[in-house]
């Protein structure tokens, strides 16, 4: 298992993967979004060498990538491809994906459809550069096991990427996702909430039971990456929250 942080995007990316490397984290999870659209794959590759890290690739959640429009689904698509090659370049094997809720009115019921459509090429572009693309779990209908396993059987070369702390604001709760899709999971996040907005919170400042999610969660078999993806305005008091996360997850994990 490596445990690892992201960057914040409204700081130098160079900046923020030292940062997290003399934190002795494991890994980046290198989110490419506004304000910090432009990355040097290079430059961004020697500081995680410099430091021992490596990535995973995370992609801006707001992209309308699944709008049922060809000009606006086209453009989504260029975007994601640009993303992939940056981290393809960067040895990341990893690509995440969020579900897309922007869609006129009369056609959200065809949401699913919008998403099978879009994705099937996303997920064929990510594994021609040699990238794995995992789907974000967040609200309904991508809050649910069904959902997924529908998406799965349309889409081979696309995974899961679990969300803990989503999965507190949504229908299906992690031990569900684990024990129905433990074989698919690629990636987690992990964060904590009151079940009601997705908080960004330590892990125990919330109401999640994380003695049962990471049972779960290590029911499968899963060793992979997980990112503990806590906000917090002030970065000396952001490290300290992460850290104690991390052990805390250290000690649920080696019990």
């Amino acid at each position: 298992m490596n445990i690892g942080m992201m960057n914040n995007p409204r700081r130098s990316v160079y900046g923020e993967i030292e940062a997290i490397g003399r934190a002795q984290f494991d890994f980046v999870d290198l989110t490419i979004e506004g304000p910090t659209l432009e990355v040097d794959p290079q430059k961004a590759l020697a500081y995680l060498k410099r430091y021992g890290l490596f990535a995973v690739g995370h992609t801006d959640p707001c992209l309308p990538y699944a709008y049922p429009l060809d000009a606006v689904r086209n453009a989504c698509f260029e975007e994601l491809t640009r993303c992939a090659e940056i981290f393809s370049s960067m040895d990341v094997q990893i690509m995440n994906i969020h579900p897309c809720y922007a869609s006129p009115p009369s056609l959200k019921g065809d949401l699913m459809r919008h998403h099978i459509r879009a994705l099937k090429p996303i997920a064929r572009m990510a594994g021609d550069l040699g990238l794995v693309l995992v789907l974000e779990n967040f609200k309904a209908p991508f809050d649910r096991v069904s959902t997924f396993e529908r998406l799965f059987s349309e889409i081979p070369e696309l995974y899961l990427h679990l969300d803990v702390g989503h999965t507190h604001i949504g229908k299906d709760d992690a031990t569900t996702f684990c024990q129905g899709l433990g074989h698919r999971l690629r990636h987690v996040h992990l964060s904590d909430n009151r079940a009601g907005e997705d908080d960004h919170m330590p892990l125990g400042a919330g109401t999640i039971d994380w003695k049962q999610a990471v049972r779960a969660l290590k029911n499968t078999g899963y060793d992979g990456t997980i990112t503990l993806e806590i906000f917090c305005g002030t970065p000396e008091m952001l490290f300290q929250y992460v850290k104690t996360s991390k052990r805390f997850v250290l000690d649920l994990w080696n019990r």
